[in-house]
């Protein structure tokens, strides 16, 4: 018998109706089922699912090979056991609710063939509203690093495998891991291939978020996953020494398992539960956060590890409380620096340091624009000259010397719209349509108020409101938000040329100043006048 280049295990508990269109996306795949191994273990489901592989395996025999057996708890003993029986040259894993595209097995053998790759990574994405990391995409490589690309945010083993890897190391996949069993076989298989390939230029997967959100990622509990990312965090450290590689792996275990942790739902956790879930993230912090981790975190979770790192379980309820409540405190600014206000911020009693509050060479467009408001807009005019006057509140505090309100030309770029802001580029010159700004601190103490007379000028213009701030070595550029509140009515102003000026929201909720003469003449529409009276001219003289 032929080998087949790549066997599919496909690993199943209850996925039914999901399991049909799974099982069709791999018997149609391009590279044709002579070439092609599925191997199906039926881990006790308790629906259709083991009679849909008998079915296929009835219909495609010697292609489909199904085990059932009863079940383990989790995709690893069915997976394991479909290894055990696997032939081919390559070894790939699906899970039984998602599927391929139909060149995705040729695309991922033909790559690893020529490239003599041991693991390859195709394009995945999420359906249904699944999340599904994409930093690894952007471009196709033969040949990347697990520590220097975004690989560690994709340890899914929905990869292609040389299986001659996987027996000469022995690889398998944790039995007593409930969630995550797949990481500590892609860690290892990665840590051990001569070389890994990513292609981009496909989509090779489809990860579907089922409609009862019944995914085991979705289902664990807590202290489940608390234990089951320390499994994962120790058997990796077996394989890579502490050092820039480690750091590099476990910014992904720091950001994503253990930050989701201390996250909203951790204020449903009774008051033991959430007391042990901070115990096994300060053991995991205590054993593996290096300062250059920790400073590569971003502040929002970075001071919630911390937190629970210092045994602060009160103060972090109230940071995760208040953020869910009211947005991301406002940040402090001094000497240049800036720092997060979260509960703990220089209390003597717990005693963390100011850098785990620091922005360090994070961009924080996003939290701006969240704490930065329109409070009040009026005209103020005095003959012909004319101004608006603002009052802006913004998310900052301390030194705020910098902060000015300006008129603006031009839309911001698109690639604010998410964020709602920008970090302007070095050396970028703001607006001259600026005035004298008076900054006091908030009546709630949470932001600073910016009250500036700016003038308006006879032109025909459309002008976006905008608040300018430096904050951590970084001028930034954030559009005001009305949220609401009432604006000052059109009005015309000057004699000789009047004008009209408006002030309004923009379809993205952004204050726009408008000016224009009140009464446009059209392009040739002089040329056109004087052309009727010079005919009305020569018929009279007639």
């Amino acid at each position: 018998m032929t080998t087949p280049d790549v066997s599919v295990v496909v690993a199943v508990y209850n996925t039914m109706p999901y399991l049909t269109e799974c099982l069709n996306s791999l018997v149609g795949q391009s590279i044709g089922v002579d070439r092609l191994e599925v191997i199906a273990v039926d881990d006790g489901s308790t629906d259709e699912s083991g009679a849909e592989l008998d079915r296929f395996a009835a219909k495609y025999p010697g292609t489909v090979k199904v085990i059932h057996q009863e079940n383990s708890g989790g995709p690893a003993a069915p997976s394991n056991r479909a290894l055990e029986m696997a032939t081919g040259r390559y070894v790939y894993f699906i899970g039984s609710d998602d599927y391929l595209g139909e060149e995705a097995l040729a695309r991922l053998v033909g790559c690893a063939d020529e490239h003599d790759s041991d693991v390859v990574v195709g394009k995945m994405v999420g359906t249904n509203g699944r999340y599904v990391h994409q930093a690894l995409y952007k471009k196709s490589d033969p040949d990347v690093s697990l520590f220097r690309s975004a690989l560690p945010f994709t340890l899914a083993n929905t990869k292609l495998f040389r299986r001659e890897l996987v027996e000469k190391h022995g690889l398998r996949f944790p039995e007593d891991l409930p969630v995550g069993s797949d990481q500590p076989f892609t860690i290892e298989a990665c840590v051990r291939a001569r070389k890994i390939s990513v292609l981009s230029d496909y989509t090779f997967y489809y990860a579907v978020k089922r409609g009862d959100a019944s995914n085991i990622t979705y289902r664990a509990n807590h202290l489940s996953r608390l234990r089951c990312t320390a499994r994962i965090m120790e058997h990796a450290a077996t394989l890579v020494e502490a050092g820039p590689d480690r750091d590099a792996l476990f910014k992904r275990h720091f950001t994503w398992e253990i930050a989701k942790l201390i996250q909203d739902d951790f204020l449903a956790l009774d008051t033991a539960t959430r007391q042990e879930v901070c115990e096994g993230v300060a053991a995991l912090a205590d054993e593996y956060l290096t300062d250059e981790l920790r400073d590569s975190l971003d502040v929002k979770r970075r001071v919630r590890i911390c937190l629970a790192q210092a045994g602060a379980v009160d103060a972090l309820v109230r940071a995760v409380t208040e953020e869910a409540d009211h947005g991301a405190p406002p940040f402090h600014l001094e000497d240049g620096r800036a720092f997060a206000m979260y509960p703990g911020f220089r209390d003597d009693a717990l005693g963390i340091p100011d850098r785990v509050y620091e922005l360090v060479g994070e961009a924080v467009p996003g939290r701006l624009a969240q704490g930065t408001e329109l409070i009040a807009a009026e005209w103020d005019q005095s003959g012909d000259d004319l101004a608006v006057v603002l009052t802006v509140r913004i998310g900052v505090l301390g030194d705020t010397g910098s902060t000015t309100v300006r008129l603006a030309k031009g839309a911001m770029p698109k690639a604010a719209d998410k964020p709602g802001a920008r970090r302007l580029p070095s050396g970028h010159q703001l607006p001259s349509d600026g005035g004298e700004c008076t900054v006091g601190v908030a009546e709630d103490g949470r932001a600073t108020t910016v009250r500036t007379r700016v003038p308006v000028h006879a032109v025909k213009a459309k002008l976006g409101v905008r608040v300018y701030v430096d904050v951590a070595g970084s001028t930034y550029e954030i559009p005001v938000k009305t949220k609401g509140k009432p604006l000052p009515l059109a009005r015309r102003w000057r004699q000789a040329v009047p004008y009209r000026v408006s002030a309004n929201q923009n379809p993205k909720g952004r204050l726009v100043i408008t000016t224009a003469p009140l009464w446009e003449i059209k392009p040739g529409a002089g040329q056109r006048l004087r052309h009727m009276l010079s005919r009305l001219k020569r018929k009279v003289s007639r």
